[in-house]
């Protein structure tokens, strides 16, 4: 886990959550971005990726394992004794949507970019049948995830730094894939737990990773008092790293700014 602190005085902190396969050193844009804007931010890497370990790179053995440090870095964002924004993106999105299903925390507002609600492309049903075998004989079999780095967003610029990032991860393991199936289903059953808190989701319009339908079908089901859903027609899934990242960078910050707003903050 990192902190770094925010140029002037702090307004909040930001608790970010990368996505899967990465790490949060390719979130330098974004912490700088609110770091300059008043806001301390606090990140890391979840279990499995980035620098946390390189001996189960792209495993977990419970997609708790997620949640847990997720609460764990909120809990260190109490310490600033600033109000708590947590902006999470794809599988961070979903692992923050477990969590909130799952317990009650001190949070003013959350960020989802592009969650992880429902894949675009799924394995052909032989092997997705295939993988609940070998889910309880050979659970950290590793398997090609099928993802690219031109998926990802159409800035020539961060292609160019992920084809060269060793801690990028392209094998993930059958455990993992299982755990990812079953916490999405548990996304949506148990949608009417999800924390009352004030909800932005903000979608790419042109997510080959996933689906938006998905994404948009479970932020109808949630019934919180405040939601707001934007879809940013020509972006590709990291939303935060394609050329209009200025402008859902804005967004994401008028968001935060009107909740503190409400909660009596001079921003």
């Amino acid at each position: 886990m990192w902190k770094w602190e925010a140029e002037g005085e702090a307004k909040a902190v930001i608790v970010i959550v990368h996505g899967a396969m990465e790490h949060h050193r390719r979130y330098g844009w974004l912490i700088e971005m609110f770091r300059l804007s008043g806001f301390h931010v606090v990140m890391g890497d979840l279990p499995g990726q980035g620098m946390t370990t390189r001996s189960s790179r792209g495993h977990i053995d419970s997609f708790s394992e997620y949640t847990i440090e997720i609460k764990d870095w909120i809990q260190a964002a109490y310490q600033f004794d600033l109000p708590v924004f947590l902006v999470a993106h794809s599988l961070g999105g979903l692992a923050s949507i477990r969590l909130l299903q799952q317990e009650k925390l001190k949070i003013a507002g959350v960020i989802l970019s592009s969650p992880c609600l429902g894949l675009k492309k799924y394995p052909p049903k032989l092997l997705s049948a295939i993988s609940i075998l070998l889910n309880k004989v050979a659970p950290r079999l590793r398997m090609n995830t099928g993802l690219t780095i031109d998926m990802a967003t159409r800035n020539a610029e961060i292609r160019e730094i992920d084809s060269n990032d060793t801690l990028y991860i392209t094998k993930v393991s059958v455990r993992w894939y299982r755990e990812l199936i079953i916490s999405m289903a548990a996304a949506f059953a148990n949608a009417n737990k999800m924390q009352d808190l004030p909800l932005l989701v903000m979608q790419g319009g042109d997510d080959s990773v996933v689906d938006k339908k998905m994404v948009k079908n479970w932020f109808n089901m949630v019934p919180l008092s405040e939601k707001r859903y934007k879809e940013w027609p020509q972006c590709f899934h990291e939303i935060f790293n394609e050329p209009e990242r200025d402008e859902v960078f804005d967004y994401a910050l008028d968001f935060i700014r009107s909740q503190l707003k409400s909660i009596g903050y001079i921003v």
